[in-house]
């Protein structure tokens, strides 16, 4: 059996970014999305999360290129002169690594960024973090003792298979990819033993930012036994404030609605669910049935 759970990362980031994952849950194959909860659309975004109940919403922790949840000052190590979050992810993760005064500023971030979650009122789905920074072992840690008193059920790993990959279209990877599997394998193992769900594989990284329609409906076609969570960046237009450059988000939201992408779930007998645990999953599949009957008749 085959499931798949289709993710948008960046929700809250902007009105492009939230429009586009609203559409992609109602009109297509979206199950879940990561709330940026101090991202600059962030309430518009809770507003549409609301009137979508079957949208599995969870945190999608932000320690690096964006804002703090905390006031700049209560930060100081985790942030530069502007105010925002450090761009330095190695600079940055040696001095967590290191530095206690650097430590007990992250945890007060984590936390608070785990309670405006929490301020919502939205259920939390899963947890991640933006750009896998969760993959440092001391963010990890930290976000997995925070979240369990906050209700943490799932999280990712980004473990994603090269022969898939390879299958579809063959794609070089840099050796700092290979070192970051290693260390999400070992996130995945430490995050199931403490009960946290996790896919069992994850795509979305080597085509980061250009999940496009062919590629993703011959990737569905290729997908391993298991569940797979496939994550997108979509929105309604390229060049949105804040949009990270080169980015084909219009093309991964048109990916999320496309007939091909739809009809390689339906024909391969792909499962839709949620990170968080599998309920609902039957009302996801007639979702996904319909959408496909309307488009492809």
């Amino acid at each position: 059996m085959r499931t798949a759970i289709i993710t948008a990362d960046d929700f809250g980031a902007a009105p492009e970014v939230n429009e586009a994952i609203e559409r992609a849950h109602a009109d297509g194959c979206l199950t879940a999305a990561s709330l940026m909860v101090a991202g600059d659309a962030m309430g518009d975004a809770v507003m549409r999360a609301k009137r979508l109940p079957d949208l599995g919403v969870g945190l999608h922790l932000v320690l690096v290129e964006g804002t703090p949840a905390l006031p700049a000052e209560q930060v100081p190590d985790l942030v530069g002169p502007d105010g925002r979050f450090r761009t330095d992810m190695a600079g940055m993760g040696v001095d967590i690594f290191f530095r206690p005064r650097v430590r007990r500023q992250l945890r007060a971030e984590i936390e608070a960024q785990f309670a405006r979650f929490s301020d919502t009122g939205l259920r939390l789905d899963h947890v991640n973090a933006h750009k896998h920074f969760h993959l440092h072992p001391t963010i990890a840690a930290t976000m997995l003792e925070v979240g369990r008193r906050h209700g943490l059920k799932a999280s990712r790993a980004p473990t994603e298979p090269a022969r898939v990959i390879d299958a579809v279209e063959p794609t070089p990877r840099a050796a700092v990819t290979r070192v970051a599997d290693v260390w999400a394998r070992r996130l995945r193992n430490r995050f199931r033993r403490a009960g946290i769900a996790m896919a069992d594989n994850v795509f979305g990284l080597a085509w980061s930012g250009a999940m496009t329609s062919s590629r993703v409906a011959a990737l569905i076609a290729q997908l391993p036994e298991g569940t797979s969570e496939i994550y997108f960046h979509p929105g309604t237009r390229d060049d949105f404030p804040g949009h990270a450059p080169g980015y084909r988000y219009a093309d991964e939201f048109a990916a999320l609605t496309a007939p091909e992408v739809l009809d390689a779930l339906r024909g391969n007998d792909v499962r839709l669910a949620r990170l968080r645990s599998e309920e609902h999953t039957s009302e996801l599949q007639s979702h996904l049935n319909l959408v496909c009957r309307l488009l492809l008749e």
